[in-house]
């Protein structure tokens, strides 16, 4: 569950309400228009409906839950299972890696790493796993069109509704008392059309395109850590290198280099003694 979203959409209604109400509780039910509602959310449906088939819609539903329900991608505990498979990789061969298979979560890496167990070509390896990531960039660039669209277009059929709000006050200007509550009428539409778009609409593609930003960075990740394990690389070299997709603050804390060995106790007891130089040998 992503936290952040929940808190910003609460935060944003939650201060709408209270700069609407102001502890006047007429002012707030003079916000709620029907019409309104139907000329912005029918408006702006019916111009996403003539932009885009009705399955890009239909499954837009299913993805912009992740903006609420998708988990942060972990890189560090990635790249600590890359470091762990090139340890396993350089002790017993790539062919122990298949027996680590069952338990890798994430569909990519497996992939990977079963075509490096199946003696793929290096080259025809980097080949296959970018594609794969083209296309899931592809995808993830299709699947936020829906809330780009929306965005674009309310804010448009907002002032759609105001024109025509002023439109038909206009034509009824005989009844002075009529004019104040059809231009606050009229204003609403207005109003639900930006406040959808950039509490929502806008917010929300940026939010799935951040996530698939992340996505894809872990996906290189697996593509460097699978290239320099299938290479024979020193884990620790792997290691360094994946490091730096890290924030810079975490890149030094979340995964941290093998240390070296303390010296034993017989070592440390160890008196050298200096041998005589040849200066010493003349003198004697």
């Amino acid at each position: 569950m992503d936290l952040a979203s929940f808190l910003g959409v609460f935060l944003g209604i939650a201060c709408l309400v209270l700069a609407a109400a102001d502890g006047n509780r007429a002012s707030l039910a003079a916000l709620f228009d029907v019409p309104s509602l139907l000329l912005v959310g029918g408006g702006t449906l019916a111009a996403v409906l003539i932009c885009l088939p009705l399955t890009a819609i239909l499954n837009s539903l299913r993805v912009c839950r992740q903006v609420f329900f998708r988990r942060q991608q972990d890189t560090a505990g990635l790249i600590r299972e890359l470091v762990s498979l090139a340890e396993t990789a350089r002790r017993h061969g790539l062919l122990a890696l298949e027996g680590r298979l069952p338990a890798t979560a994430d569909p990519f890496l497996a992939l990977a790493v079963q075509m490096a167990v199946d003696g793929t070509r290096p080259e025809l390896l980097e080949d296959v796993l970018r594609t794969e990531m083209e296309a899931v960039a592809a995808r993830h660039k299709n699947g936020k069109l829906v809330p780009e669209h929306m965005g674009r277009f309310a804010p448009a059929f907002g002032m759609i509704g105001t024109l025509l709000g002023l439109i038909i006050m206009l034509g009824n200007m005989s009844n002075p008392d009529s004019i104040g509550p059809g231009m606050a009428v009229a204003m609403l539409t207005a109003l639900y059309g930006v406040l959808a778009a950039n509490l929502f609409f806008l917010p929300f593609a940026e939010k799935l395109g951040y996530l698939s930003r992340q996505e894809l960075l872990a996906m290189e990740v697996v593509v460097r850590g699978i290239l320099g394990i299938q290479a024979g690389e020193n884990p620790r070299v792997i290691q360094q290198k994946l490091n730096t997709f890290l924030p810079l603050g975490r890149s030094r804390t979340a995964i941290q280099p093998a240390a070296i060995p303390a010296a034993s106790e017989k070592q440390r007891d160890t008196v050298i003694t200096p041998q005589p130089t040849m200066t010493h040998r003349r003198a004697a």
